[in-house]
């Protein structure tokens, strides 16, 4: 396990933009019969999401979510010396959507400027490198863009993902303060598990064709999808998340020397409520530790734990906290980390 380790590096504040259009998974019954669907909402505890509207990506979320941190925290645009964007559903497979945001959000042409591609662990991933970088005497300001369209890749004729991924978008910005003191991140990854969420089509090892475009029956449930959407096996992410993640949490807490008492949130990337009701259980920890937004917005894949942030925690920011975030799936891949935070401001959510 990659195990990194910060001094007096923190969070300054934390945006968030989500589409205006609002699923009600309840009515979501196109193409399942009624009954179904309230068992599958019931059981994935996801009851509304958002989807972006036709011209809108992940960019234009984090744009609006950008610009209004910037505006909050009364930052000059020239002290931003690096943007960082995380996505899985980026403009383009060219040029890089990052350097696309860095024009639109006026900042200069020194600024650093590069795309990660990870799912639900791209979070933390990627505030272990804005970490990395502020670290350097010259970094003054790392903004941090995390957006995904994920409503757009999941065939909405499968039963084992139409009800479970919205989109949304945000920013957060990352200084050096003594205040923020020491912060702890673990990192891991499993190739072998590729499959197991995964698009087999549209890429340069399969590429996109008439064939790979074409819906088809899927298993003996009926479910349909073309090879270009996602798909994924549920039983086995579980198992991967009950071996993985209890263990990286508890690792990364004996490293950091913290309890579940000295830690006051434990922000879960939201893939469902069944996996974060385990994660609570395994923990013992009590409802007001563990904020979830799987039930407003569903699973925004990366983004979901920021989303969360800005959705559960404006208020309780305020002041000196600890917090443990913890991201897993797509790769697969997990990430975990401790950090400190010191009066972060938490923009109001907006809609675009």
């Amino acid at each position: 396990m990659a195990t990194l380790t910060f001094n007096n590096i923190g969070i300054q504040g934390i945006a968030a933009a989500v589409p205006k259009n609002t699923i009600n998974n309840y009515e979501y019954t196109a193409h399942f019969p009624k009954e179904d669907v309230k068992e599958i909402v019931d059981k994935t505890g996801v009851l509304e999401r958002r989807f972006a509207e036709e011209g809108t990506c992940a960019s234009d979320l984090c744009l609006a979510a950008a610009n209004q941190l910037i505006t909050d925290l009364q930052i000059d645009r020239t002290v931003i010396d690096a943007l960082i964007f995380i996505s899985q559903t980026a403009d383009y497979k060219m040029p890089a959507t990052a350097i696309i945001l860095q024009h639109k959000l006026g900042l200069s042409k020194k600024t650093m400027a590069f795309d990660i591609n990870l799912g639900c662990s791209g979070f933390v991933y990627g505030l272990s490198v804005a970490y990395s970088l502020i670290q350097q005497p010259s970094f003054r300001k790392v903004l941090v863009l995390d957006g995904e369209t994920r409503s757009r890749i999941y065939s909405p004729k499968d039963r084992k993902t139409a009800f479970l991924f919205g989109d949304g978008g945000i920013a957060a910005i990352i200084e050096k303060d003594e205040k923020y003191g020491v912060s702890h991140f673990s990192l891991g990854s499993d190739g072998s598990k590729e499959s197991l969420i995964k698009i087999d089509a549209g890429g340069y090892r399969n590429p996109s064709s008439t064939a790979t475009l074409t819906e088809k029956v899927v298993d003996e449930h009926g479910n349909i999808r073309n090879d270009e959407h996602g798909y994924m096996n549920g039983a086995d992410v579980f198992n991967f998340v009950l071996v993985e993640i209890p263990k990286d949490i508890k690792n990364i807490m004996a490293t950091a020397n913290e309890t579940t008492d000295s830690i006051d949130f434990f922000i879960f990337h939201q893939a469902n409520s069944y996996m974060n009701d385990y994660l609570k259980n395994k923990m013992k920890l009590s409802d007001d530790k563990v904020p979830t937004s799987i039930e407003k917005f569903g699973n925004t894949s990366s983004v979901s734990i920021p989303l969360t942030i800005a959705l559960k925690l404006k208020e309780q920011l305020k002041g000196n906290h600890k917090l443990l975030l913890s991201g897993f799936g797509v790769g697969m891949s997990w990430a975990t980390t401790i950090i400190n935070t010191s009066d972060c401001k938490i923009s109001d959510i907006i809609e675009i």
